[in-house]
């Protein structure tokens, strides 16, 4: 990789990372980094632009979460600095990707460089997404009771991750398939799973104090 173009990176860009909520922390978008160049292996890409890609896909949570992929590549798009390393046509194609990375998505992303970034995103494991989850809940609904935040937590999983959820995977990556079919195992045993929950959820609670 160009060492001038991380360097940018690591010192000027994954640093916003730091005012965002706990579930996009700067551990997040290292992860993210890490999961995109082990999913590019497999694909004839550029490894640069995955990086940058990884680097800007939570950017936009800077100026709110609802539109953060459409607000996050422009941020990328709008960055002159990146213009010294990549033309036009790669600029538009990361900044597309960026936009296409949002889970809720229905519709595939428009290049590879998008399902890359889309599936290194979910990251999915049950522990991961039940913490985030609650992270996030705990951090956006904090007037709710635990008992609340519990059905919230599982609702969401639910919606999002379970059989019928509206994620979709846009690359068959054994990673992302195996932590799937353990979250969907894990769904069937409600009782368990909202053990796990309220634990990660005192834990939380314990650690804000």
């Amino acid at each position: 990789m160009n060492p001038e173009l991380k360097t940018y990176l690591h010192e000027t860009i994954i640093p916003f990372y730091r005012a965002f909520d706990p579930a996009h922390q700067m551990d997040h978008v290292l992860t993210v980094i890490q999961n995109s160049l082990d999913i590019a292996a497999d694909h004839d890409v550029n490894h640069d632009m995955v990086y940058v890609i990884a680097c800007y896909h939570d950017i936009g949570m800077q100026c709110g979460r609802q539109d953060h992929h459409i607000t996050g590549g422009r941020f990328l798009y709008d960055d002159v600095n990146l213009r010294r390393f990549f033309d036009e046509s790669q600029m538009m194609i990361m900044k597309e990707a960026v936009e296409d990375h949002r889970a809720s998505k229905e519709e595939p992303p428009r290049t590879i460089y998008g399902k890359i970034i889309a599936e290194a995103d979910r990251d999915i494991s049950p522990e991961i997404v039940m913490l985030r989850t609650v992270q996030f809940g705990y951090k956006h609904y904090p007037n709710i009771t635990k008992h609340e935040h519990i059905a919230r937590a599982y609702q969401h999983i639910l919606e999002k991750y379970g059989p019928d959820g509206y994620l979709k995977l846009w690359l068959e990556t054994k990673k992302n398939r195996e932590g799937l079919n353990q979250i969907h195992a894990l769904l069937k045993n409600r009782k368990q799973m909202e053990e796990y929950l309220e634990r990660l959820y005192e834990n939380e609670k314990n650690h804000r104090r």
